[in-house]
């Protein structure tokens, strides 16, 4: 094993805590129902978002809920389905000839080793790493461009390899938090530390220190929020637009400590 900093240790132990108290309840981003409708559902989601996904996929799992129905729809049909989603025609190309290798050589099984899965038309390794993870419980850690650029701020990432921050963030985090940890990662992304316009001092995790203790951070802001609330209705308005916080403990995903979301 790669020796292992000391400082980042530290950090990579207070980010499982904070995450862990934002998001405790946290699930796949992608509706699915079982393995296959997930590698569908996350070979569509390449270059788009996951609610987009989740609009078209319930259309398309009315006809195609298994290989064999995907690879005997009609690819202009199939094309037409997942319009929406952009790059209809390489996904649908993909998605056929998924189909069509999963019935011939895994009897309509969704495949759950790294290699049979990357073997697949239109499954990388990054999609191979969420089906893995998300339908099998295998241990893998799934880095897409937004975990890429968030361990790239933090310190855990390699600006020209993925593949490095994937075996950085291995290092650093324990085995059975990978599949929660990717979740939260991407939400806390999506919530505080966004790609553009973001502020690093108004980011708990870009402005962490070894004295920092997450609970108290999460403390100190109900606590802001509860006084805010208290303010005269202008001032109080005005600042909660920039602090404003769910009860601690809350299941939902939107805390905004002080969120950089417009």
């Amino acid at each position: 094993m790669a020796a292992r900093d000391k400082n980042l240790l530290d950090k990579a132990k207070f980010i499982r805590d904070f995450l862990d108290m934002l998001y405790p309840d946290i699930k796949c981003f992608l509706d699915h129902k079982d393995p296959f409708t997930l590698l569908v559902a996350t070979v569509l989601s390449a270059q788009t978002t996951d609610k987009v996904v989740n609009k078209v996929t319930p259309e398309l799992f009315k006809v195609a809920s298994n290989p064999k129905e995907l690879m005997q729809l009609p690819e202009e049909d199939l094309r037409k389905i997942i319009e929406p989603i952009g790059l209809s025609a390489r996904k649908a190309k993909a998605l056929k000839g998924l189909a069509e290798r999963l019935c011939l050589d895994f009897d309509g099984e969704v495949p759950q080793t790294f290699e049979e899965l990357e073997s697949l038309p239109g499954v990388g390794h990054k999609t191979a790493s969420v089906v893995m993870s998300q339908a099998f419980g295998k241990a893998a850690f799934p880095v897409d461009t937004h975990i890429q650029r968030l361990a790239c701020r933090w310190g855990f990432g390699d600006k020209k390899s993925i593949r490095t921050t994937e075996e950085n963030l291995k290092l650093y985090f324990p085995q059975e938090c990978w599949l929660k940890l990717h979740l939260q990662l991407i939400q806390y992304g999506r919530d505080y530390c966004p790609a553009q316009r973001h502020v690093t001092k108004d980011c708990v995790i870009c402005s962490w220190k070894p004295s920092m203790k997450p609970g108290d951070i999460l403390l100190r802001k109900h606590k802001e929020s509860s006084k805010d609330e208290s303010m005269p209705d202008e001032v109080g308005k005005k600042k909660m637009k920039t602090n404003n916080f769910s009860s601690i403990g809350s299941s939902s995903s939107k805390y905004h400590l002080r969120s950089n979301k417009g």
